[in-house]
């Protein structure tokens, strides 16, 4: 099955003609949500026995990048959803079928959000400032404040994670979790007004001893890095399918750049189009350059986690490396495309204006362009000397 196959030229072209409203009005994107879950795209990494597409993660990741080409903003989001039941697929397919639940409930419509993220936390997964606490029965009350809390607006499932200090001889247990939209005990604040990637509505979550039962608490994990599965599995899912939406924003920038430059005429060139100007031509060419070294190493990441490639400590550094190389070549493309297209891109309802402020979200997802370096530095010369 081919991205073209899951996502149609004619449903493409209905969320890309949404995006530019969606971006301006800063509202939620409900009818994309709509009309791709009535084509099953949410369903993406669920097996074909219960209804899904049964997708790998290379080829999910070229369906991400050919949403995004579309509505960055609407694929940042789903992305969410995607990271969670492509985590239970790479899993299940290592053997591990903790999180099976929610590909089945996936299957059965429900949408998940991704709670993890918290301001300040440069340890991302191997800490928290969310507190756990624990209850009778084996549940926990989750008490902090989660950003960047995508499908804010639509989840109904939210995986989310905190630390009981108390755990481990006081060392402290990493506990993650699933709440339902039914949980009480979380506040959803209306404050997402950004710069960009405005449809995705990624309001901050705000815990306030909301529980999770013991049957929906997944995994108890040390604070600190360790190689639980879960965690490759999360890092594996997010930063390629992360890196798939900003390849699908460089490759949008890169198509609207040529036909700018194709449209464009020279006053000065005797109204000879822009396409003839060694300068701009050379412009371009350094950009389509930059995305041909991308779509490769993309591709290779993802296959290589669908063949259950062992990388060992090399598995991390390539996947950091892969978002890091998507989100900084993307923003770099824009660039090139705004370049080129003259001053007409710099006004407000251009799509260049609209991909240029999308792309620089890319920056603030982890891991950021310190931490990607860092693991790969380590990786390759040993951690830093006490």
């Amino acid at each position: 099955m081919t991205p073209e196959d899951v996502l149609p030229g004619p449903l493409l072209e209905r969320i890309r003609g949404r995006a530019a409203a969606y971006d301006s009005g800063n509202s939620f994107f409900q009818e994309d949500l709509e009309e791709l879950a009535a084509a099953g795209y949410l369903k993406l990494f669920v097996p074909t026995h219960d209804g899904g597409l049964g997708l790998g993660l290379e080829a999910a990741a070229q369906c991400q990048r050919r949403l995004a080409t579309a509505a960055p903003a609407t694929a940042l989001a789903v992305n969410m959803h995607l990271v969670w039941t492509g985590v239970a697929q790479v899993l299940a397919a290592r053997g591990d079928h903790s999180v099976d639940f929610v590909l089945k409930e996936a299957a059965e419509g429900e949408i998940f959000g991704f709670g993890n993220s918290e301001a300040g936390n440069d340890a991302v997964l191997f800490d928290s400032r969310t507190v756990a606490a624990p209850l009778p029965g084996g549940g926990y009350s989750f008490t902090g404040t989660k950003i960047f809390t995508s499908l804010s607006p639509a989840w109904t499932r939210l995986g989310i994670f905190g630390k009981d200090p108390q755990a481990r001889g006081g060392d402290g247990e990493l506990v993650h979790g699933f709440l339902t939209r039914q949980t009480p005990g979380y506040r959803i604040l209306d404050d997402w007004d950004t710069l960009g990637m405005r449809a995705s509505q990624s309001n901050t979550t705000v815990l306030d001893g909301a529980e999770v039962p013991a049957d929906r608490i997944f995994r108890k994990l040390p604070v600190g890095p360790n190689a639980d599965p879960l965690i490759f599995a999360i890092f594996a899912c997010f930063e390629t399918l992360l890196a798939a939406v900003y390849t699908g924003v460089g490759e949008r920038a890169l198509h609207v750049g040529v036909e700018a430059v194709k449209r464009r005429m020279s006053f000065r060139n005797s109204g000879r189009s822009y396409a003839q100007d060694p300068d701009i031509r050379w412009k371009v060419a350094e950009a389509a350059m930059a995305m041909d070294c991308l779509y490769p190493q993309l591709a290779a990441v993802t296959r290589d986690v669908d063949a259950l490639v062992d990388h060992g400590p090399q598995w991390f550094p390539k996947l950091v490396g892969v978002k890091v190389s998507a989100t900084e070549t993307a923003r770099k493309v824009v660039d090139l495309a705004l370049r080129v297209s003259g001053g007409s891109s710099y006004f407000r309802g251009s799509e260049l204006e609209r991909l240029y402020r999308d792309v620089l979200a890319g920056m603030f997802h982890p891991s950021d362009d310190e931490s990607a370096h860092n693991t790969v530095a380590n990786a390759w010369l040993g951690p830093l000397e006490a």
